[in-house]
Formats: structure tokens, sequence, C-alpha cells
């Protein structure tokens, strides 16, 4: 009873007090303690846990709602907590303890949600595998069907909270989504993950990568779990200059609203060099969509191509900028007997950012520089706003969405060469960095398995600016006609609490 619950299965089994809270939450932190080994949490929150499940008790008893009271999830190590270590994967902030607390978690918790601890990330959310973390790769609890002894990793780099929601070791899971960070986890990890419109959700207490593409979204078991986290999440927050003032719909509504009429394109740009198992799923899909009454659309994105690129130099760029602030000075980690404050930034930075974090602070720091910024910098600038045309234009203005896969293959293992190769780790976000580019919304749901491999493999919905309703509607069907429940079955798990 207290085990595969989705949120809206623990909502109604505290409201009808088939269990509380409390046992709850106890349940999930003897399955955290079980499943220790795929690393998906740095710092549990077990006192503040145990505490929050009290007095959501209290609140059912008294018949007072809140959209996720009681539901225990985990939260991100991206997103600062007020008293909870918050890390961001990183040695430099091995030790922070934020005085504050983000907007994302402020409004889970307003919506009674309990934080069970915070999870293992690549290192300042830069990576595609969860292997960049200072505390550990992350596993998958899941192995090939045709080779069980070797480790999956859940992408990233919201990893640990894909892990986890996996695992069954968190009901849902906040992550972020600069480049793909919260939907080519999901896809690895057969689960469903949405990165709303740029604005949507506040940034706030959100330690910053890249400021123009960073976005939270929740990492949910059904897309109507998505529905009813990101309601949660959403919302202007004048604390963020980046925030976007709209109305919130209640998303719930269009979780399986009819999508007869409604236009899907499938750009050959994103077709183009896929395995022939993934080009069967897309015509599933498609088959799926035209059953519920959609129209099938060929569009041309001649600019598609280009995300890929322009995204690995404003990123980095960005990074670079935001990372500045971690000098050893003020806070964060610092370097042992300096000589001088040159020694002393040089140190910290040295021995406290990961080998990946320096990559790309150093990529970063040379598109910026004087003599290549037009080169580079201004330049990838102005191809980002051709993509944002090319979609307006030949997209958007033809179709209601975009279907794509979400990643060009399934999860990997430890010792697979991709790990070892930085540029073919930044080709997973091949499919998902365009609607961080154009600050679109975009969701990846898991429709079908690979084949001896039995591995998730996910579909990608990309939509016009606040056209998450009818994200939700379409997900919702195709939700429905993959049936991916029933497709668990075939995975190869390990031994489950």
């Amino acid at each position: 009873m207290l085990d595969n619950l989705t949120i809206k299965m623990a909502r109604t089994g505290l409201k009808n007090k088939d269990f509380t809270s409390l046992e709850l939450v106890t349940r999930y932190f003897e399955k955290i303690e079980k499943y220790e080994d795929l690393n998906a949490y740095i710092t549990l929150n077990y006192e503040k846990s145990i505490d929050l499940a009290k007095k959501a008790d209290e609140k059912i008893a008294k018949n007072i709602e809140g959209s996720m009271l009681g539901v225990p999830i985990a939260m991100k190590d991206l997103f600062c907590t007020d008293g909870l270590r918050t890390t961001a994967g990183s040695r430099i902030l091995e030790n922070f303890i934020p005085p504050y607390e983000s907007t994302i978690s402020q409004n889970l918790l307003n919506e009674g949600s309990i934080i069970l601890g915070k999870t293992n990330m690549d290192e300042f959310a830069m990576g595609s595998s969860n292997l960049t973390s200072y505390f550990g790769p992350v596993w998958l609890p899941f192995r090939k069907k045709s080779d069980t002894d070797i480790k999956l990793v859940p992408g990233g780099s919201s990893g640990g909270s894909a892990a986890a929601v996996a695992a069954d070791i968190a009901v849902a899971a906040t992550g972020s989504d600069t480049g793909g960070s919260v939907r080519q986890p999901a896809a690895f990890s057969g689960l469903v993950g949405i990165k709303p419109t740029y604005g949507l959700c506040s940034r706030y207490g959100m330690i910053a990568f890249a400021s123009s593409l960073d976005q939270a979204g929740p990492i949910t078991k059904t897309v109507e779990d998505a529905a009813i986290m990101l309601n949660a999440m959403a919302g202007y927050d004048k604390k963020d200059s980046t925030s976007i003032k709209v109305e919130i719909p209640n998303y719930l509504d269009y979780v399986g609203k009819s999508i007869k009429g409604m236009k899907i394109g499938v750009a050959k740009q994103y077709t183009e060099g896929l395995s022939d198992v993934n080009i069967a799923i897309l015509e599933q899909v498609k088959k799926w969509l035209l059953d519920a009454g959609c129209e099938i659309i060929d569009i041309n994105l001649e600019t598609a191509p280009y995300a890929l690129p322009s995204y690995y130099i404003i990123a980095p760029a960005e990074a670079s900028s935001n990372l500045g602030r971690y000098d050893g000075v003020r806070y964060g980690y610092r370097a042992n007997a300096p000589k001088n404050i040159d020694d002393l930034y040089v140190r910290s930075r040295t021995e406290g950012f990961g080998e990946e974090v320096k990559r790309r602070i150093l990529t970063g720091t040379y598109v910026l520089s004087s003599g290549y910024y037009d080169a580079y910098y201004n330049r990838a600038l102005k191809i980002r706003e051709m993509i944002k045309k090319d979609f307006k234009d030949n997209a958007f203005a033809k179709v209601d969405l975009v279907l794509t896969m979400t990643t060009p293959n399934t999860a990997f293992g430890i010792d697979d060469p991709a790990t070892n190769d930085p540029v073919t780790m930044y080709l997973n976000d091949i499919f998902t960095v365009t609607a961080n580019i154009i600050g679109s919304p975009a969701i990846s749901v898991p429709v079908g398995l690979s084949g001896n491999d039995k591995l998730p493999l996910g579909v990608q919905l990309i939509g016009n600016h606040f056209c998450e309703k009818s994200i939700f509607s379409v997900a919702s069907v195709i939700e429905k006609s993959a049936n991916f429940a029933e497709l668990k079955k075939e995975m190869s798990y390990v031994s489950k609490p």
C-alpha cells in the first residue's frame, strides 16, 4: 500500500485515511537506506521530514487541503533550502548551508510537500550522466536485460532525482533543465519530465548555471503527476527578474482532454540518422496521435542543427560569468595556506571545481574574451534569434506541437566509451537543447523499450511559449496509448526493498 505510489495515489490514500503521512515518510526513509548504493541522495532531511509529516497528518485530520499535502518528494541539490545543506554536486559548496529558501522549494512546502532530502546531480548541472558529481556517480535501479552486470547511469544533470523516482525512494522530484537536464534523465529512467516555458517557474534560490537557459521542472511517474506538481511550482515571483506574470491554469484539467483536430509537426532534421528502433517508436506514436484525431504535418526547421553548437557557446559563457563568485573568500571551499590573494583564487577554484566545470568555465571565458566575443558569443546569440524565428514561422505558425525523440540513445553503462568523450556526451542533448534556446516548454514521455536490452525510450513534445496545456493533453494521450506501466514489467530491476 505504501509503495509505487503516484502523487495522486498518495493524496487519495492520505485523504481516505488508508495510511498517514508519518507512515508514508517512514517507509520511504526505510527504502532510501536499502537503496543507498544508488547514491541518489547527497543529504537527507530526516528529522524535519518526520516533523512535517506529523503536522501534515494534523492538517489532514482537520480537512485542511494542499495539493501536495503529506506527499514525500526529493529536491535536486541545486535549490537552496533554508538550514539544509545545498552543494550543487560540487566540492566548492560541500558545506554550504543556505540561510534562505528557494522559491520553488518554498512553493512546494506551501502546498504541503515533505522534502525527504537533496538529490545527487552533475556538478553545477553540467553533464548528461551524473558522473561529474563530487559526491560520486548515481546508478539506475535497473539494468540491461541482455547484461545485468553493467550499472547504468540515469542521465543528467538531474540524475539523482530521476533515480530516486525510478527506484520509488521519492514519489516525485524536482529537477532543473538548462539543455535537457529534466527530460533526458526522465527518458533514461522511464519517467515523465517537463521543462516549462522560461520564466514560468522562479529561478530565485536556484544555483545558476546559464541564467538565460535554466528552468525548474518536475520529474514524475505520470503525466498527471507532472501537472499536479507544476501547478505547485509555477507562479510569478518578484524576487526573480526573469519571472513572467501570467495566469497559471489548472494543468490537471487538460490531462486526458480530447486532442482531436490538433496539428503535430515532425521535422526531418529530428529524424535523420535515428536508429531503426527510434524510427519505429516515432511511427507508432504518430499512429496513436492519428487515431486520437490529430493531424501529422511534416515541417522543415533548417536552423535546428545549429541549436546544439550555439548552446555550447552560450551556456559555457554564462557559466563562466555565474561561477566567478566562487573565489574562496566569501563562502564555499577555501584552499589552505595561500601565498596571496591570487594564489587563494587559483588554488580554491582548482581544488574546488571538477574537470567538466573547469572545461566549461575555460570555454566560456575564451568565447567572451577580447577578439573572440564577436566571432563566437555574439554570433551564437544571432543564431539563437534565427532559431527562434524559424520555430515561430515554420513550426508554431503551422502546428500546435513538435514531436521528436527525447534522446538519440538509451541509458549507457559506466564502461561505455562515450563517458570519456565530452563531445559524445554533449550530443545526448541534441534533441532537447532547442527548447531551452527558444525558451519553449517541452515534455518527455516514456513510450517503449529498446530491443534486447529492454531499456526505456521516450518521446518529446515541444510547444510554443505557455502552451503547457496542449502539451499535457497530447502527452496524456501518448502515455495512455503506450501503457508504459505494463512495459516496465519486462525490465530487469535490481532487488527492491
